[in-house]
């Protein structure tokens, strides 16, 4: 049988358990061109929580019913397609299920003996590709800039960083908690780290970044975005990647009420969706990989082992901030 995680009703803020249903069919054969996989890592984001929602954005929100959407690894256990055999390793976004049949569309196989199957949900997935891009295109990075990355203990965050010291830059992160924030300078190499919890923002980006911020790569929107531009420099880039701080609002969400610091500094604020830079993840994968290979970058993940059974309940970690670095459900 296969086990999997339904929507059952939109959430009004926070996520509960009422809002899924775990439910089992029998797995079925592979067509012909299609094969079967079973899940052996799922993928958990902050993402995710705007996929739920019905209102329009980047992508559909996942339909009432629906398995729910997410990235995972497979192995291939039956196949009649010629291009994937029983062992092969494929990434996709195949949804929180225990078993899987495709025709191969969105699918990618990869070499387990060079990395973990979690690695290519994160340093060498998604996450990955939106810090490479997202700090190096959209934010525009030109070496020796101050660089502040918020959420920057999470999937993303830990990658944003450590390139932009790859790139000989400036960097402080914010995050919550002395842990987290002592990953950020003694493993990481951060410059500085800003406890959000314990420390007035607002005060901490000014001892640590006087001449101002070059890049801010915002992953957590609210109150901190705000804090971040106030202290841009002239010409600044904000990289508008995700709003955690808000995700689980139950009113509107709340917008930068110090965008002025926009027009005053001539600075601009873009987003960064992943997808539209579908055709170069070969090339952010290969220097990615190089620089894990040399020790510049390391990758942190937080994985979990359990059932298909423990998503909802994994899912939490992230809005109650309980991972470092990139979270996933490996099944048993």
């Amino acid at each position: 049988m296969n086990r999997q995680i339904r929507l059952a009703a939109r959430p009004v803020g926070e996520v509960k358990p009422e809002n899924w249903d775990i439910t089992s069919e029998p797995v079925g054969e592979p067509g012909p061109g299609h094969f079967l996989g079973r899940t052996r890592v799922v993928s958990l984001d902050p993402a995710m929580r705007g996929w739920l929602d019905d209102r329009p954005s980047y992508l559909p929100p996942v339909a009432l019913g629906e398995v729910m959407r997410a990235g995972s690894v497979i192995e291939v256990i039956a196949s009649n397609h010629p291009e994937y055999q029983p062992g092969d390793h494929v990434v996709g976004t195949f949804g929180v299920q225990e078993y899987v049949i495709s025709d191969g569309r969105g699918a990618m196989k990869i070499d387990t003996s060079l990395a973990p199957p979690s690695t290519y949900l994160g340093a060498l997935g998604m996450p990955g590709m939106t810090a490479y891009f997202g700090l190096l295109d959209v934010g525009a990075l030109r070496d020796g800039e101050t660089v502040v990355v918020s959420g920057a203990a999470g999937a993303v965050g830990t990658i944003v960083g450590q390139i932009a010291k790859v790139k000989g830059c400036r960097v402080i992160g914010i995050a919550g908690g002395p842990a987290k924030c002592a990953l950020l300078t003694d493993e990481l190499g951060f410059d500085a780290a800003i406890d959000y919890r314990a420390e007035d923002v607002r005060k901490a980006l000014r001892r640590h970044a006087p001449d101002g911020i070059d890049v801010y790569f915002d992953n957590v929107g609210g109150e901190i975005l705000d804090a971040a531009l106030t202290r841009l420099a002239m010409h600044a880039r904000v990289v508008v990647c995700g709003a955690i701080s808000q995700y689980n609002n139950a009113t509107p969400v709340k917008g930068p009420s110090n965008y002025l610091s926009l027009l005053v500094n001539r600075a601009r604020m873009e987003g960064i969706v992943v997808f539209d830079y579908a055709k170069r993840y070969p090339q952010a994968g290969q220097d990615i990989a190089a620089w894990i290979g040399t020790g510049q970058l390391k990758v942190k993940e937080h994985v979990v082992s359990g059932t298909v059974d423990d998503f909802p309940e994994t899912l939490q970690m992230l809005f109650r901030g309980e991972n470092v670095g990139k979270l996933v459900l490996e099944l048993a």
